[in-house]
Formats: C-alpha cells, structure tokens, sequence
C-alpha cells in the first residue's frame, strides 16, 4: 500500500514537473516572441497565437488529465483521483513558489 502511494506521489510530480516545463517553454516564447516574430505583420500572426493557445490546452489537459482519466475509466478510480488532485496540488505548489519569488526578488 505504501509502494502504491509512493509511486502515485512520484508520478503526479513527474506530470506536474513536465506541464511547468512545457508552461515554461511557451513562456519564454511568448516574452520573447517580439523578437522572434518580429516581421510577422499578417493576418497569420493571431491566427498563430490563437492555435498555439489551442495546442497549449491539449497539451497541458493531456499532461495533467490524461493518465487520471484512463485509470478512471478503468474502474480504477480511487486512484485517479489521487493522482490528479496530487498533480493539482503540486501545479499549485509551484505556483506559489514562482508567485513568491516575482514577489520577493
């Protein structure tokens, strides 16, 4: 039981670690999409952003939802739920860590 638990706890860091990642990669694409994107004076460029928006829900609902809601379906729900509010609450952790760090430094 406390292997189980245990491996929930590492899994739901693992999928929290890579959606800050990935949150942190479009991050840094969008503080520096001025110079990036610079000559992209079109109608192409909302219509980029907004399809990056949408890709960035897929991907993130996906990193965040999409093992909670397998094992859900599969009658094993307990679990699930476990793993997702864990992986909501590490989001949340760092969350506060980047929030308090803006603030202090």
């Amino acid at each position: 039981m406390f292997q189980a638990k245990k491996n929930l706890l590492v899994m739901s860091f693992l999928q929290a670690i890579a959606t800050a990642a990935y949150v942190a990669v479009i991050g840094w694409l969008l503080y520096n999409g001025q110079m990036i994107f610079d000559r992209m004076q079109t109608v192409l460029a909302p219509i980029a952003f907004l399809m990056l928006f949408v890709l960035s829900a897929a991907i993130t609902g996906t990193l965040v939802l999409g093992r909670p809601v397998l094992w859900y379906l599969s009658d094993r729900r307990s679990e699930a739920v476990t793993l997702f509010s864990l992986t909501l609450g590490w989001l949340t952790l760092f969350t506060l860590l980047l929030l308090t760090t803006q603030v202090l430094f």
